[in-house]
């Protein structure tokens, strides 16, 4: 199909997911409509499909993109040499990343429910290669007695339940700073694990 005239792909397209993101994180997925995604950007409803084939693409689109971006942002990140350093740089991180992107992290965590089952695959395929990360780290510092854990896998989920319910209660301007944030993460996650 022809794209209208006067359309900017690089501009609509960005805004359809900004748009969807902020709708679906507000009011849920099965409760929002391409109507309204349409009119949160000021284009026919039609037009969306010019971007996205359904709701649901959009959905797993939004999703794998925020997965995508989280597993390429830690690749680039400094993480030192010894598991102790790992366990922190991935600890301040996560706290740091998924604050940036309320939107983002509520949609990944809470609409999985809503995905088909090939694109829930696909999700959890990108999670689980997340939370690989941690538990690598993990289990490299137990193997080196750094770390103290019963089980690297349940502690790495234990870990990452617990940075992410930052994202439930951090207010900007509240009584702490992120860094103060990271860093009583940080000495809470490094007792657990007997570092």
């Amino acid at each position: 199909m022809a794209r209208k005239t006067g359309s900017h792909s690089q501009i609509t397209g960005p805004r359809i997911r900004k748009a969807a993101l902020k709708l679906i994180a507000r009011h849920g997925f099965a409760a929002v409509t391409m109507r309204q995604i349409a009119a949160a950007v000021g284009v026919q409803a039609g037009a969306l499909y010019l971007y996205t084939p359904d709701k649901q693409t959009l959905l797993f689109d939004l999703m794998r993109d925020h997965l995508e971006e989280l597993l390429a942002a830690w690749e680039a990140e400094p993480k030192g040499d010894d598991p102790a350093e790992q366990l922190e740089a991935f600890s301040r991180f996560h706290i740091r990343f998924h604050l940036e992107r309320p939107d983002a992290v509520f949609v990944a965590n809470m609409e999985l429910r809503n995905l088909e089952p090939e694109n829930f695959v696909a999700i959890e395929d990108l999670r689980k290669r997340y939370e690989g990360v941690l538990v690598a780290i993990l289990e490299r510092g137990a193997l080196h007695r750094d770390f103290t854990l019963p089980d690297s896998r349940l502690a790495a989920m234990a870990i990452i339940a617990m940075l992410s319910g930052v994202n439930t209660w951090y207010r900007e301007g509240g009584r702490l700073s992120r860094e103060r944030v990271e860093r009583i993460y940080w000495n809470m996650i490094r007792r657990a694990v007997g570092a």
